[in-house]
């Protein structure tokens, strides 16, 4: 049976806490996992999207929740109605007297419920009710036991989320009321002065709902010193320590850290997911002294989370997700801490971090799932790295393009790492294939010669004519990277073939019989005169369009080279092809 909101209105009206709380906890059960109040709406809309879905076979639009909000009923709902006199009815009952933690807890429960529909937020939106809702979340506890004040501010925590994600305008009343500034201080009290609390992780989704919805407010976590606050909440998150030598470590010297729980890997996502909102833009700004070593401290920090192991698997690799694109939003003089820690094999320099991304990269590959979004973040932090470093383009290129052996296959085949990417330089989606010859294209230090080599010409040449190079490598660019003039090492097997290999597919093919064996030069004359049509054709159609390569190794039209396509020619070409098919049919 569905709650009597009349009933409950009236107990709120006398001021009754434990019926309220007792009616409420009654509604509460009903609703718990209610998404969307009108069902009959709801059926309809969903079965109206199925038709539709059958219809044209393609799914044009797909909701973000199953909110009322796009309902589409213009009529007056008389349960919307009555939701929002609860919701503004609640929030008077909140602020206008102390109230016992049971009773308390419920009606924030319930207005947590009741922020999930779109078409009810109006009493939730207002100055009054997010100031409200703001106290509650900042509630101390004074003679309560600690347990139910948690709770309480949880439940507060958590309708502001769904509030500022679901209404624009409460988004808008949010940064006027400086919520933001109250948030942030309430966070570098918690980080830097004790455990963290349940209410905590809602307390960072909510810092990333505001970063990530209003612009502004990025710039002012910045000034809130959110950079430094939010790189001590990661630090708590994976138990870091400073070791003696002043370096931050995982776990106690000698022994293996254990993994994250998943509460910390929780709220290490939502703190890395705010840092990307308020660093991205860093990347193409040059940082002062000061901002450099708040980055390179953050940056050794997420070097950090790129090594340690998590209790849930899913949550590690979205925390290297997460930490992949903080990186990449970075200054990229600032990321020479990635490469810093114990002495390695490369150059006298630690190569676990760029080992660990190189792992992700490989995963996200094999996923093979929303590559733009999962996968070019990390193939961009690889080739600036590359650009960048010596030390991890000399790894990446043992590990990426080791010494070429086997050459009767094509670049693309096979299930190395080389061949994954070359496969992916012909994806359908430009920003993955550009990324993908972008780091091979580094790996090879940008050598034309040397790209083809290992990619094969018909797989390089939309890299090379999107940068002019189709024609070779121009003269050297001062403002670019810088590489070394070490020689690429050829082995016996690749020198002993190279002169069979075909520089498109970058294999030895097999030897193929000559098409025009035992034909007459009278036969191959008209053969020629028949190809030249099909061409004509072709490009009077517009099928096809002749290019040319300019003297800057780039691509253009050749408008004035090609034949005009007169009424005379297309006749000629018209006699000739009948002439041609009748020399086939005999």
């Amino acid at each position: 049976m569905a709650p009597n909101v009349e009933r409950i209105l009236q107990c709120i009206d006398r001021g009754d806490q434990e019926s309220v709380q007792t009616q409420l906890a009654s509604y509460n059960t009903v609703y718990a996992e209610c998404f969307f109040f009108n069902v009959e709406e709801w059926e309809k809309r969903k079965q109206q999207e199925l038709d539709e879905f059958r219809k044209n076979k393609v799914r044009d639009y797909v909701p973000e929740s199953d909110s009322d909000f796009d309902s589409g009923s213009d009529e007056a709902d008389p349960d919307l109605l009555l939701r929002q006199r609860l919701a503004a009815a609640l929030l008077c009952f909140i602020g206008k007297q102390p109230l016992r933690p049971g009773v308390l807890s419920a009606c924030l429960r319930t207005l947590r419920i009741l922020s999930r529909d779109r078409q009810a937020l109006g009493p939730l939106v207002t100055d009054g009710a997010l100031l409200t809702l703001a106290a509650a979340a900042d509630r101390s506890e004074g003679g309560d036991p600690p347990e139910d004040g948690e709770v309480c501010r949880k439940e507060a925590m958590k309708t502001l989320c769904n509030v500022i994600y679901n209404s624009p305008e409460a988004q808008d009343r949010a940064s006027a009321l400086r919520l933001l500034p109250g948030l942030s201080q309430r966070l570098k009290l918690e980080i830097h002065t004790g455990e963290p609390t349940i209410v905590q992780f809602y307390e960072l989704r909510l810092l990333f709902l505001l970063t990530a919805l209003r612009p502004e407010l990025r710039k002012q976590l910045q000034q809130e010193q959110g950079v430094a606050t939010l790189t001590a909440g990661l630090k708590q998150c994976l138990a870091v320590r400073r070791g003696e030598d002043h370096e931050e470590e995982l776990g106690e010297p000698g022994r293996t850290p254990p993994p994250v729980p998943r509460e910390a890997s929780e709220r290490a996502i939502e703190i890395l997911k705010t840092l990307f909102n308020i660093t991205y833009s860093s990347r193409r700004q040059q940082p002062d002294e000061e901002d450099a070593a708040l980055y390179r401290h953050l940056a050794d920090i997420l070097r950090l989370c790129l090594l340690q192991s998590y209790e849930d698997e899913d949550h590690s690799e979205e925390v290297q997700g997460h930490t992949v694109n903080v990186l990449s939003a970075l200054p990229l003089q600032c990321l020479d801490v990635l490469l810093s820690g114990a002495p390695g094999e490369e150059g006298g320099v630690n190569m676990d971090c760029v080992q660990a991304l190189l792992l992700f990269m490989e995963k996200r590959i094999e996923r093979g799932q929303k590559l733009k979004e999962k996968l070019t973040p990390v193939l961009n932090l690889l080739t600036e790295s590359c650009r960048g470093h010596r030390e991890t383009r000399h790894y990446l290129r043992h590990q990426i393009l080791p010494p070429l052996r086997d050459v009767a296959l094509r670049p693309e085949q096979g299930p190395t790492l080389r061949g994954r990417l070359v496969r992916l330089m012909t994806h359908m989606d430009t920003e993955v294939k550009h990324c993908a010859a972008e780091l091979l294209f580094v790996l090879c230090k940008e050598n034309v010669n040397r790209f083809v080599k290992y990619t094969g010409y018909g797989n390089a040449a939309g890299l090379l004519a999107a940068r002019g190079l189709l024609g070779g490598r121009p003269g050297a660019d001062p403002g670019g990277p810088q590489y070394s003039s070490d020689s690429d090492s050829d082995t016996e097997e690749y020198r002993a073939a190279k002169s069979r290999i075909n520089p498109v597919t970058g294999r030895v093919e097999a030897e193929q019989p000559d098409p025009m064996r035992g034909m007459t030069e009278a036969e191959k004359e008209r053969e020629a005169r028949h190809l030249i049509g099909l061409f004509n054709r072709l490009s009077r159609e517009q099928i096809i369009q002749p290019m040319g390569m300019m003297t800057d190794g780039r691509l253009a039209p050749m408008c004035g080279q090609i034949r005009s396509g007169t009424v005379e020619e297309e006749e000629e070409e018209e006699e000739e092809e009948g002439e041609d098919e009748e020399y086939i049919d005999q």
